[in-house]
């Protein structure tokens, strides 16, 4: 059999248990066609570099298998036919990575970026700002 990663974006309108539900009846599809899917990830709502169908935000999904061609081609018939994926892409790979993918590491890289830096990174809390009273104040003072 061979290894492909299948891609897909859903709708970004969406709920997440939505989303999951998309990737447990992929899973199914490959499963039933006699193949195995080795990893899914899921990579969040993230903005579209363009728009694609009014949407301008996706959720992504990506599915490690491990099936033969024909298990392939239906999968990417029933991708087509659902209304909730926008796009699609399946690629066949030599072997599958290990461990997180890029985009995973990313996610975490970021994360860690914040936490280090704090919840508003390097701005100063409005508590230390010098207190200029409301608007009304100033123009009375200038009149």
């Amino acid at each position: 059999m061979a290894l492909y990663e299948h891609v897909f974006l859903a709708r970004q309108d969406l709920a997440q248990a939505q989303v999951d539900t998309l990737a447990e009846a992929a899973t199914k599809i490959v499963t039933d066609h006699g193949g195995k899917i080795v990893k899914t990830e899921t990579w969040g709502l993230r903005s579209l570099a363009y728009r694609i169908a009014k949407n301008r935000k996706a959720h992504y999904v990506m599915l490690e298998i491990d099936a033969p061609g024909d298990t392939v081609a239906e999968l990417e018939r029933q991708s087509g036919i659902n209304e909730d994926i926008i796009r699609y892409m399946t690629v066949r790979v030599d072997e599958h990575e290990a461990g997180p993918t890029v985009m995973m590491r990313k996610q975490e890289r970021d994360r860690e970026r914040r936490s280090e830096r704090g919840e508003r990174g390097d701005r100063p809390d409005r508590g230390d700002r010098p207190d200029r009273g409301p608007r009304r104040d100033r123009e009375e003072e200038n009149a």
